[in-house]
């Protein structure tokens, strides 16, 4: 056993780096998405999702990073990425409308004017829809419309249709009137 610390002690060393700045840099940016899902009264939940992302993000960074601290070649690491992503890059090109949900999910985190509980009008010409926001997830958002029926809203339309606020917060409207 010592014999390997003794043998690999600089890819140990950069190894021990890596992860302690790679943890560092998690925490900020898991710091920084708190920090504006609170200042913009974003729902716990969408942050949460939030955390979701930035762990990919790291873990993808910190894979890249370790292969090249223990030896990797570049070439040979580039190769295997390319070849990753060309395959994956094909799977989301034959599923690109849950790729571009995600994407449009991670947009309305940060600039949806919006919030669950807020009672909205989606000016569809085909079907309008009328109702308050549920709740909203990675690829669509929940709707509860006035009979009470939940509609599911994938997220690349509500940035492509216009949207009206009806009335602010419906569920704590409902809760201050009972004070």
């Amino acid at each position: 056993m010592y014999e390997f610390f003794i043998t690999y002690r600089s890819e140990l060393t950069y190894t021990t780096i890596i992860v302690v700045t790679l943890l560092i840099l998690q925490f900020i940016l898991k710091k920084a998405a708190h920090k504006v899902g609170k200042q913009s009264e974003i729902h716990i939940t969408r942050t949460r999702l939030m955390f979701k992302y930035i762990n990919i993000l790291v873990l993808l960074i910190s894979v890249f990073a370790l292969a090249i601290a223990w030896g990797v070649g570049l070439k040979d690491l580039s190769l295997i990425f390319s070849s990753v992503f060309a395959v994956i890059g094909v799977a989301l090109f034959a599923i690109w409308s849950i790729l571009s949900n995600v994407t449009s999910g991670i947009i309305l985190f940060f600039s949806f004017p919006f919030k669950i509980g807020d009672k909205i009008r989606i000016h569809d010409k085909d079907a309008p829809i009328v109702g308050v926001i549920d709740d909203i997830k990675a690829f669509h958002i929940l709707i509860i419309n006035e009979e009470g029926e939940l509609i599911t809203y994938p997220n690349n339309l509500i940035l492509q249709k216009a949207v009206s606020l009806i009335k602010k917060d419906v569920y704590r409207d409902e809760g201050k009137d009972s004070l």
